[in-house]
């Protein structure tokens, strides 16, 4: 789906991975779950692009519903993939988390783990090989992405910064759409280790300038950082 000249979605509202045309190719933020590359072979397939065109995936954090065929693209057509070094592990299947549930509604839980296992959630191939970045980063990848630190969700959840079509990508470092109770709205993600350092880089998104605020699990947001920021205070209670 073209949310914008330049910037596509992969994917829905349950899970979702965006694409960006930029200078000499496209750039993929977040590889979704591993049955989503069908989504992703028509979505480049409507841009008029195909695999050959990807110069890298840019992770936000290492999370299995956002890893999913990111190794697949690694292995098979030489995508290298980036992952902030702090979740580095995490995206290699050497460490993991097990974080609250917390509040949740039958109805949203079961669409949601019926999704993922439908579409491969439980056949997550870990990478095998990563390329580290840190905060302040600028890729060397069509729409020079820029890494923005947003710890908490996991100790490497970043913000994507992609200034060229006006968007910032967040993994789950909030979320628009609760994946365990079905709220709609900017409110913070389930599943997430810290909530006190995630409430903290919540302010930091009123530090970017950005329209567009593309949530892994969610509605995309359109009305920019700043708003969003506002209404995430009122959420966490701060």
């Amino acid at each position: 789906m073209q949310l914008a000249p330049g910037l596509h979605r992969v994917g829905n509202d349950i899970v979702a991975a965006y694409l960006i045309e930029g200078e000499g190719g496209l750039t993929l933020v977040d590889a979704g779950l591993a049955g989503q590359f069908r989504d992703l072979e028509r979505e480049l397939t409507a841009m008029g692009r195909t695999l050959a065109d990807l110069r890298g995936v840019v992770l936000t954090h290492g999370d299995t519903d956002h890893i999913g065929y990111a190794e697949r693209l690694r292995r098979d057509h030489g995508v290298p993939v980036y992952v902030h070094e702090a979740d580095a592990a995490r995206a290699r299947g050497k460490a993991s988390s097990k974080p609250a549930w917390g509040h949740m509604r039958l109805g949203a839980v079961t669409q949601f783990l019926w999704y993922a296992m439908s579409h491969g959630g439980m056949r997550t191939t870990y990478l095998t090989e990563v390329v580290p970045v840190r905060d302040g980063d600028v890729l060397d990848l069509p729409g020079a992405p820029r890494i923005v630190s947003l710890p908490g969700h996991s100790p490497g959840s970043i913000a994507v910064v992609l200034a060229g079509v006006d968007a910032v990508c967040v993994g789950d470092a909030l979320t628009t759409r609760h994946v365990l109770t079905g709220e709609r709205g900017p409110q913070p993600a389930p599943f997430t280790d810290d909530p006190a350092s995630a409430r903290a880089s919540h302010a930091k998104l009123a530090e970017i300038d950005a329209t567009w605020v593309l949530p892994g699990h969610g509605a995309p947001w359109d009305r920019g950082t700043r708003e969003l920021a506002a209404q995430l205070a009122v959420a966490d209670g701060t």
